[in-house]
């Protein structure tokens, strides 16, 4: 595939020659894809601002790393970043010498307000050509589809997306269990 439109014709003729699983995977594919293009990433600089606001301005930098499912190194990375420009303060943490606290700076309380405004906005933006009813429809579905797939495929969930995320490797079902694995 050399260009979108190249793109576009593939996925048009698979899309026609799909049974109605096939198109629903697909549509749910693609709108994986564009969220993924459209929401700030697990350790993007604001996804960390509106956490650690979430949080309470405040957080073990351990705490802040679990809850946004990175990698330490991703999460350092990042906090280098908004501490040189002046959103966050790192300490050592008094009660536990080896943790290091971070906390917002006024600075970056403003700018996680602004961040989950955007956000908040984002979202409503996703959804424009829906109407209430039938958002209200689609998140019935949605919440059925999740709670089947959660109880049908367990290590499939949030294993699979720390994993994946965490490390950028290729999936593909193991031979003995058909579960998701990293391969080379």
């Amino acid at each position: 595939m050399k260009n979108g439109n190249d793109r576009a014709a593939w996925r048009e003729t698979h899309y026609q020659l799909a049974d109605t699983n096939g198109k629903l995977i697909i549509n749910l594919r693609d709108i994986g894809h564009m969220m993924r293009g459209l929401y700030e990433g697990r350790g993007s600089q604001q996804r960390v601002l509106i956490v650690l606001n979430e949080m309470g301005d405040s957080a073990t930098q351990r705490t802040l790393t679990e809850r946004l499912q990175i990698r330490s190194g991703s999460a350092s990375e990042v906090i280098g970043k908004l501490e040189s420009a002046g959103y966050i303060v790192r300490t050592v943490s008094e009660a536990d010498r080896r943790n290091v606290e971070v906390s917002l700076t006024e600075k970056g309380r403003e700018a996680a307000g602004e961040a989950k405004r955007q956000r908040e906005l984002r979202h409503e933006e996703m959804f424009l050509c829906l109407t209430e009813t039938e958002k209200e429809e689609l998140l019935v579905l949605l919440e059925k589809l999740s709670s089947d797939w959660e109880k049908r495929f367990p290590s499939s969930g949030a294993h699979f997306e720390h994993e994946y995320h965490g490390r950028g490797g290729h999936h593909r079902p193991h031979k003995d269990d058909g579960h998701w694995r990293e391969t080379e």
